[in-house]
């Protein structure tokens, strides 16, 4: 409520909140229907939903495994999947889905491996996407975050000394949402101040 409050005050002509369960199909149905029957059909999808696991892979119970995947992976799966038809009919739509910054180099960590094996699929489902809906008015793009301002944890080094603000995530985030920015889809942005990742 309180961010559906805010969203109005900023200036939205009409703003609802909506809990659910993106890893199951039903929930996922469930909230875009009722999205659907108060604000109408879903122009914009940003899938930023998904579990973190700082522990080393051998020592994860098999569902805190699976749930991070689920929720990084099969989440950005299921919501994308549930709003393209929509999106198809107005020949309309911009997918955001948020990956991690080392990515797109493919490092990974024994530490929070289940982690980085999802957001590398983030990204392979993005790029995909896109070329699947080049012809329908839609984008697909991706932004990777380093360490953000909500982090659970935080390394001791950081770039720029200080860990990504959500401002740094909003200005490529209305680039990729912008009507104008048609013709940008399959595109990663990394948020990461610089960030080597030669380790993670």
């Amino acid at each position: 409520r309180d961010v559906a409050e805010t969203a109005r005050d900023r200036g939205a002509s009409a703003a609802m909140t909506v809990q659910g369960d993106v890893t199951d199909p039903e929930s996922v149905d469930g909230l875009f229907a009722a999205v659907e029957a108060e604000l109408g059909s879903v122009d914009v999808l940003v899938n930023n939903v998904g579990d973190f696991a700082p522990a080393h892979w051998a020592d994860l119970e098999f569902e805190t495994w699976n749930r991070v995947l689920e929720t990084n992976l099969n989440g950005t799966y299921l919501c994308s999947k549930r709003a393209l038809p929509g999106m198809r009919e107005t020949e309309y739509g911009r997918i955001v889905n948020v990956g991690y910054a080392s990515s797109e180099q493919g490092l990974v960590s024994p530490e929070n491996f289940p982690y980085f094996v999802a957001k590398k699929g983030v990204l392979m489902f993005t790029r995909m996407l896109a070329a699947d809906t080049r012809d329908d008015g839609i984008t697909v793009n991706a932004i990777s975050p380093y360490v953000v301002e909500n982090s659970d944890e935080f390394p001791e080094e950081l770039p720029r000394d200080r860990p990504a603000s959500f401002e740094d995530l909003i200005a490529p985030l209305y680039f990729f949402l912008d009507p104008d920015s048609g013709y940008v889809s399959g595109e990663n942005l990394e948020v990461d101040g610089g960030w080597l990742p030669e380790t993670v």
